[in-house]
């Protein structure tokens, strides 16, 4: 089996592993009400950890084996298996506006990442990383607070998939540098890189945990699958000297792939929203069906007449 082939199975076991992930953290968010963040006490949830930290060891195993610009993009496949896997799981099918959505963020990250040119650059210096570092914690947080102010439960739960995917990404900054530095002279000045890694992974977990609690499964997993290698990919661009291929031309489909994956996002958000009106239908006051279970356990409330008193 050749190294190529090779990334490529490691890659789509690796998405497997994280879709599973994502519909054990979904499950656990919408039977757990009580515990947004970090339900603890539920095995399920340490079960999706593990997923989680599997998904990540295949992914560095892949990238090993084959070029970055062939295995990051097939990162992008975990939307579209967790779809399928949580119909056959748990027998939840997703509409055809988040089959759109699906398909469209995934078509458009996968052309972003495939034409990002990576380039031999040097390790960020300690104080580009601590004003890096700083700049992260701050946007996270901030779109941590802005989402508490959101009263809609679809667009907070994008909000925090949104800083759950930037911390991701920023986690994958940090370790691209200290692996560089790591290669030539491990040292303890790594140490503040490693706690912002530490960091960065926590919160990440964390915010994707809240960001499943009445949002489903499609939205807040094509956020963070989308956000994170976007983020990634702009730092790369601002900070490591990565480009577009085929210049112009490139920078032009990179952006047009940009508004194809946010066009996805868009869906997605719009599919649950119309979803989360429906949900809210019976408890607007419209009176259950005849003969269903709801009106038979209503009790009688029709009015006698006067005369017949």
């Amino acid at each position: 089996m050749s190294a190529l082939v090779l990334a490529v199975l490691l890659s789509l076991v690796s998405a497997v592993a994280y879709a599973a992930a994502a519909i054990v953290q979904e499950r656990v968010a919408a039977s757990a009400p009580s515990s947004v963040y970090a339900p603890v006490r539920r095995p399920a949830w340490w079960g999706s950890i593990t997923l989680n930290g599997l998904g990540a060891g295949l992914h560095v195993a892949a990238l090993a084996c084959g070029p970055l610009t062939l295995v990051q993009p097939m990162g992008a496949l975990t939307i579209v298996f967790a779809l399928p896997m949580s119909a056959v799981l748990i027998h939840r099918r997703a509409g055809p506006t988040a089959w759109r959505g699906a398909v469209m963020a995934t078509v458009g990250l996968a052309g972003l990442l495939a034409l990002t040119r990576g380039v031999d650059a040097d390790a960020l210096a300690m104080g580009q990383r601590l004003i890096l570092a700083a700049a992260g914690f701050g946007g996270v947080a901030a779109l941590f607070v802005a989402s508490k102010a959101l009263r809609r439960s679809a667009t907070r739960c994008v909000l925090l998939a949104t800083a759950a995917g930037s911390a991701f990404a920023m986690a994958s900054v940090f370790t691209k540098s200290v692996a560089q530095d790591w290669q030539s002279e491990p040292s303890l000045a790594e140490l503040p890189s490693l706690f912002a890694i530490a960091g960065f992974a926590l919160s990440g977990l964390l915010l994707s945990q809240a960001s499943y609690r009445g949002a489903g499964l499609a939205a807040p997993l094509a956020t963070v699958t989308v956000v994170n290698p976007v983020v990634a990919a702009a730092i790369g661009l601002t900070l490591f000297g990565e480009s577009f291929r085929y210049g112009t031309a490139g920078t032009a489909i990179a952006l047009g792939c940009g508004v194809v994956a946010a066009g996805g996002l868009i869906l997605l958000t719009t599919e649950r929203l119309s979803a989360s009106r429906h949900e809210d239908v019976p408890a607007q006051g419209i009176p259950p069906a005849p003969g269903s279970a709801e009106h038979r356990a209503q009790p009688d409330q029709t009015v006698t007449p006067p005369a017949l008193r």
